[in-house]
């Protein structure tokens, strides 16, 4: 029997659709859905005449990407026309970059560590990321009528093109997965999956070694994957296949397999050729004649850098050293760019930020999620929930009376301060004040006296609710159970 052994090889081409105010090359909204061909215009329907004019909001946010991806940006880049026929495509050609794109050699550091197991990094490199278009979308109704929506022509994508550095399914979804957390905590995209605003094609194939002989598998490309657990089935799919094809004889029939361009099939679990080729599609690239060359200023690249900020990663290194927090509740404060800011803007005015964290993922969060609205939505600032938090920290409330001012909160929008005041909460501490409820307690209850006396240890426990309930909740506990202990074992 052969020795044979492989390894799989994983490159990744992630599509992504900028969140621009408008298209790439025109003044048409740049927005999801809504009535089939009502944001087109003859730029992006390609009509004879006229004229792309790229936006430098566009080109800002491929700017942003690249830096945030570790990208060297080039100062001067151009635009191409990929030529292709498909209905979708009414130009006929699609604007992008080919032979001098925006940014080249970056990479990412992506956790490959399996759940349970302690962070495992791996550096992605990515070779280029380049500017272009989307093209439409065909609309299939039934069997017999098939219709086109232009309204996505012309959207401002990125395409980031990994190297094949990637040797499992698991890591290539925990790439899909870090280059969408990264480039939506930068809000360069909004990074809906379910409305492909973020779009991965793999390249799969397999390196064999069989009795010391070193074969390649031809790659096959699955094309617009849209969800990370698709995107690690189809590449564990894909590899076996060409395994079980190699082993077989299939593959030696065919070259060791043609060139296959599939989709993925998520209802069966296969992927489905789409096309196959033996050599690279003439695309007929040319420079786009009615675009300009970019050409971007030092100053330019150096304010669009000042915009990216801290990194999701770097952030959650930070909040572990600096917070004392656990690993769910700094993953949990970083999945989103505005919850991580509004948790670091409350954290600068409270002394307890692990108390602050949990009031955020238990309280705020349930609100949140219920009401379907974002953390800014909320009718109360980060600061106020961080004064709730030091009004706790310094007994001037109890825990219970905390979560009715949370409650008052979101009903009214008021400060902590306000309705503290307004709800005669704030607690007594001075102990003088506290000393004559615990003396007038003891004084109204004789017989409890009495059965402290003869050893019945529980009635402290109800002489101190009796302070709480003559002093309205107010009392501050721990003075009170002081006193209370205090006066009781002086009595003995």
């Amino acid at each position: 029997m052969s020795a044979l052994e492989y390894e799989i090889i994983i490159g990744c081409e992630i599509h992504c659709q900028l969140a621009t105010k408008t298209k790439a090359f025109c003044a048409c909204e740049n927005k999801y859905g809504g009535m089939p061909n009502s944001r087109v215009c003859p730029v992006c329907l390609g009509l004879p005449g006229a004229l792309p004019n790229a936006s430098k909001e566009y080109v800002e946010l491929g700017v942003k990407a690249g830096l945030a991806l570790g990208c060297t940006i080039h100062k001067v880049s151009h635009f191409d026309r990929k030529h292709y026929f498909y209905p979708d495509l009414s130009k006929g050609f699609q604007i992008t970059q080919y032979d001098a794109p925006l940014c080249t050699e970056g990479s990412v550091s992506v956790n490959v560590a399996q759940s349970g197991e302690p962070a495992r990094f791996k550096t992605v490199r990515i070779e280029r990321i380049h500017l272009e278009e989307d093209a439409g979308k065909s609309l299939h109704l039934g069997d017999s009528h098939s219709y086109i929506d232009y309204n996505r022509c012309g959207v401002p994508l990125i395409e980031i093109v990994s190297y094949p550095d990637m040797r499992s399914p698991e890591e290539a979804a925990a790439y899909m997965h870090t280059v969408r957390e990264i480039l939506t905590f930068i809000g360069v995209t909004d990074g809906n999956l379910e409305e492909g605003a973020l779009r991965c094609d793999v390249n799969v194939n397999l390196k064999i070694s069989d009795n010391g002989k070193e074969f390649r598998t031809r790659i096959s490309e699955i094309k617009n994957i849209n969800s990370y657990r698709a995107v690690h089935d189809a590449c564990a799919y894909e590899a076996q296949r060409q395994l079980d094809e190699y082993i077989s004889g299939k593959a030696e029939q065919f070259g060791l397999g043609f060139k296959r361009t599939c989709g993925w099939d998520d209802i069966n679990g296969r992927t489905v050729v789409q096309r196959t080729k033996t050599d690279k599609i003439d695309y007929r690239f040319m420079s786009e004649p009615d675009l300009p060359t970019i050409v971007l200023t030092d100053d330019f690249v150096e304010k669009v850098s000042k915009t990216v900020g801290e990194l999701p990663e770097a952030k959650r290194t930070r909040f572990l050293k600096d917070f004392n927090l656990s690993d769910f509740d700094v993953q949990t404060l970083t999945s989103q760019r505005e919850l991580c800011l509004w948790f670091e803007e409350a954290a600068l005015h409270t002394k307890d930020v692990k108390k602050l964290a949990n009031w955020i993922l238990k309280e705020a969060l349930a609100v949140v999620n219920e009401r379907s609205i974002s953390i800014q939505e909320l009718p109360f600032s980060p600061n106020d929930l961080a004064e709730l938090v030091n009004t706790i920290d310094d007994g001037r409330i109890t825990s219970k009376q905390a979560k009715d001012v949370f409650a008052q909160m979101l009903a009214t929008g008021k400060t902590p301060k306000d309705i503290i005041v307004a709800s005669g909460y704030e607690q007594v501490s001075d102990v003088n004040a506290i000393e004559k409820f615990v003396d007038e307690v003891l004084a109204e209850n004789a017989s409890a006296i009495e059965d402290w006396k003869n050893g019945k240890t529980n009635v402290a426990g109800w002489l101190m609710g009796q302070v709480m309930k003559k002093s309205q909740g107010r009392a501050n506990p721990s003075e009170a159970t002081k006193l209370v202990t205090k006066k009781l074992s002086e009595l003995k």
